[in-house]
């Protein structure tokens, strides 16, 4: 099995960091449109972990989630899994959609939540892996969202089962979300970048960053 930490150094991470955090920029500007009030993101931090450390991080196997679901298709194909609590994600529904009452906390589960949801997923997804195509010059299209609310093992076991066969390594890129009323100061989404190896290949032949560049 072809894992990443042979690959991945400090070095790429801060490339994909750097790329992160111009991608958060781009969700805000997005956001602030749609909320009517400035957000701000950015990317503190970007790490390597093995699949169980990402369900560590997200509280365990049994912690509830919101979960968003892209697919990336086309030059360097992977995945990606946006992740907020359910109480968080009911918080940011409310405001886009400015009713109270459409939550993710408890089922059954409003149809106009779960699609409020997913396009915050789908921005904040897609302008990360917009910034990335734009540096690489790579066509990488978004597949159509999906959402899941259920536990982590249970959204991530069934999600990376197939990855599982390619590689058991995941980055996780943090984005931190701030906003003028400070209503979103504790918020932390975390995002799971899942590419298959030979993708990370082509995107740092593509930045002209060669293998040898590995131990900067």
């Amino acid at each position: 099995m072809k894992t990443y930490p042979f690959r991945l150094t400090n070095f790429h991470l801060d490339i994909l960091k750097e790329i992160g955090n111009i991608g958060a920029g781009n969700a805000a500007t997005s956001l602030s449109k749609i909320l009517n009030r400035t957000i701000n993101m950015n990317v503190p931090d970007v790490q390597i972990m093995s699949f169980d450390d990402m369900m560590e991080r997200l509280g365990g196997h049994e912690k509830e989630i919101a979960s968003v679901f892209i697919r990336i298709e086309g030059d360097a194909p992977g995945s990606i899994f946006f992740v907020l609590t359910p109480e968080e994600a009911s918080m940011f529904i409310s405001d886009m959609i400015g009713v109270e009452d459409n939550h993710l906390q408890a089922p059954p589960y409003n149809d106009l939540a779960i699609s409020a949801y997913m396009e915050l997923g789908n921005i904040v997804s897609g302008s990360y892996l917009s910034a990335l195509s734009d540096f690489t010059n790579l066509n990488m299209q978004p597949s159509v969202p999906s959402v899941s609310i259920d536990m982590v093992g249970a959204i991530l076991t069934f999600g990376l089962m197939e990855l599982s066969n390619i590689s058991d390594q995941v980055i996780l890129i943090d984005t931190k979300l701030t906003d003028e009323l400070d209503k979103y100061s504790d918020i932390t989404g975390r995002f799971f970048l899942l590419l298959d190896p030979d993708s990370f290949d082509k995107i740092f032949d593509s930045l002209g960053i060669a293998e040898d560049d590995q131990n900067r």
